[in-house]
């Protein structure tokens, strides 16, 4: 099970400290597949990026089958399992796409392998193995590779921040079946940052999250009509 007790993230601003994360706290079940969505500046990324450790919490715990990882380093937590794709993938310069899945994976592939995850991304992979991840590449293109990458590693725990950003129509189609095909035949906890109904609607369960808090959690079937009312007094209404 994943973890947050009273997660508190603060920055300092010319309007003074500003609490981006608010006394969060929220439970992920392993094996499951939870949708976090809600409004823009809401906390959505903050929260899974203190996950990861991306950024430094300013109170608060978060802990992974019970293990406090709270001030532990991204490398220690990516080495007990917990997998990032970014908003905005990075683009590292020389390095070939072969080269990134054999560093997610921790091994090198064979070229099956490398296919067929390219393949759940909607690539071909000798179209793209021998590429610079950093050069003639699209945004969408790079986002598709970089999810690849995670599911290369298959890690215990896979966050996806807005997998579906700048991926096109086709690609995105592909890429809800490959979540729901992980999530099938797969033990890997699910985390997917969202405002896409089609997304949202794979979740085991929905997680709304507004104002740096959890405003509201539940079973897809109830959370999801309103959610598309895009309003959390809606929601508010509704019981765990």
């Amino acid at each position: 099970m994943l973890e947050v007790k009273n997660l508190t993230f603060s920055v300092e601003d010319d309007k003074g400290r500003q609490n981006i994360l608010n006394d969060l706290s929220l439970q992920i079940p392993t094996g499951k597949l939870v949708v976090i969505t809600g409004p823009n500046g809401g906390g959505k990324t903050t929260l899974a990026k203190a996950i990861m450790g991306l950024i430094p919490v300013s109170g608060g715990q978060v802990l992974l089958d019970g293990q406090d990882i709270t001030a532990l380093s991204i490398t220690e937590r990516a080495r007990l399992g917990i997998g990032y794709g970014f908003q905005q993938p990075p683009r590292f310069k020389g390095i070939r796409v072969r080269d990134l899945m054999d560093l997610a994976a921790g091994r090198k592939l064979n070229q099956g392998e490398c296919c067929n995850y390219l393949t759940e991304v909607g690539l071909c992979a000798k179209d793209y193995l021998d590429r610079e991840v950093d050069t003639g590449l699209s945004g969408g293109e790079v986002k598709r590779i970089e999810i690849a990458s995670v599911l290369a590693r298959r890690c215990g725990v896979m966050i996806f921040d807005e997998p579906e950003a700048g991926i096109d129509l086709w690609s995105f189609s592909r890429l809800t079946e490959t979540f729901q095909d992980l999530h099938k035949n797969s033990d890997a906890t699910l985390i997917i940052i969202s405002h896409q109904e089609r997304i949202i609607k794979l979740a085991d369960e929905i997680v709304l999250v507004a104002e740096g808090k959890v405003q509201k959690k539940g079973p897809c079937q109830e959370m999801l009509p309103c959610i598309l009312q895009d309003t959390v007094t809606t929601c508010s209404r509704i019981t765990e």
